[in-house]
């Protein structure tokens, strides 16, 4: 028998176990304080940039399917190395790996409570200084009501984008859709805005973004809406406001956060001297409020859980019934 068929430990428990253990390890370690596997893939594809850059879709394209493509492979035949020597134990372990390497949900949390705290204590100069670490918007043209509302909003974002979609990915696809999604999701931050450089070439790494993200988004706003403290609100709020976001990601994620909270977000930012005006989601919230970033700090901790129950069980659930089909169909 191979060693995805393993009898003690089917592909299906190693997710589980190794999705749960790398989400431990990120709560208690944080991301890796050296040598972060997400920086040097952000070294090497920046690299690769500076090698292929044209004003132009295809090297785009190009360079989306090197970087993303590549991490992928190379996921791919690590954990096919580990499988082949039927050592289940090693296979988890390469998971819960992976799991540490790609997501970020206590960096996301202190970074978000570190501007809540600046905030708290009137350091509006410190909040703006730490800002930067969290979203891209121009800290100096934001108050402090506006950058308690972008932190509010960055968290809920990045508990989809840094969280909940890599989990949908590694349990449709193993390590490789861990890899695959944190690759797309890292390219779409260094070239998928619309600058002037970035405005042809990063079009392939935010289109793919966007694909890639869809489950992993609607699966935060469900989770966001059954763990919030207002269930028919973020449910409202998704339906009437989230397709009114410019990102089709964003937009459903931002607005069941804004409705579960009770808060209104959207509005005016500024992001590179450019600013831009955002449909208001929840409109029949109230302003955000400091106190409100550790409400959606701990909503997202919520989310995070739910979302490896979801799809842990949902894999386990697949194979068993994988499984019982196989043994009726012998």
């Amino acid at each position: 028998m191979s060693a995805d068929h393993s009898p003690t430990r089917p592909p299906a428990a190693v997710f589980a176990a190794g999705a749960a253990a790398g989400l431990l390890a990120d709560a208690l370690l944080g991301d890796p304080r050296r040598g972060h596997p997400v920086a040097a893939f952000g070294r090497a594809a920046g690299a690769v940039e500076d090698l292929l850059w044209r004003d132009h879709r295809g090297w785009g394209a190009l360079h989306t399917l090197l970087c993303a493509g590549g991490t992928a492979g190379v996921a791919a035949l690590a954990d096919r190395a580990v499988r082949r020597r039927g050592r289940p134990a090693s296979a988890t372990a390469l998971t819960a790996a992976t799991v540490w390497a790609v997501v970020g949900g206590t960096t996301l949390a202190r970074e978000a409570r570190a501007i809540g705290g600046a905030l708290a204590a009137g350091d509006l100069e410190a909040a703006r200084e730490r800002l930067p670490h969290l979203c891209g918007r121009d800290p100096q043209a934001l108050d402090g009501p506006a950058m308690a509302r972008a932190v509010v909003e960055s968290v809920a974002e990045n508990t989809s984008d840094a969280v909940v979609g890599a989990l949908v990915w590694g349990a449709l696809a193993g390590v490789p859709g861990l890899a695959g999604f944190r690759a797309v999701n890292t390219l779409d931050a260094m070239v998928g805005h619309r600058s002037p450089r970035h405005l042809r070439f990063g079009w392939a790494s935010a289109r793919l973004d966007d694909l890639a993200g869809w489950p992993g988004a609607r699966l935060t706003a469900l989770l966001a809406a059954a763990a919030g403290g207002d269930r028919a609100a973020a449910v409202r709020a998704w339906r009437a406001d989230a397709h009114r976001h410019p990102s089709p990601n964003a937009g459903p994620v931002e607005a069941a956060f804004a409705g579960a909270l009770g808060v209104r977000l959207g509005g005016a930012l500024s992001y590179g001297g450019r600013v831009e005006h955002r449909p208001v989601l929840n409109a029949d919230g109230r302003d955000v409020e400091v106190a409100d970033i550790e409400r959606a700090v701990a909503l997202s901790r919520r989310v995070a859980l739910g979302a490896l129950a979801v799809c842990a069980g949902g894999r386990l659930a697949v194979s068993a019934v994988r499984k019982r089909r196989k043994a009726g169909g012998a």
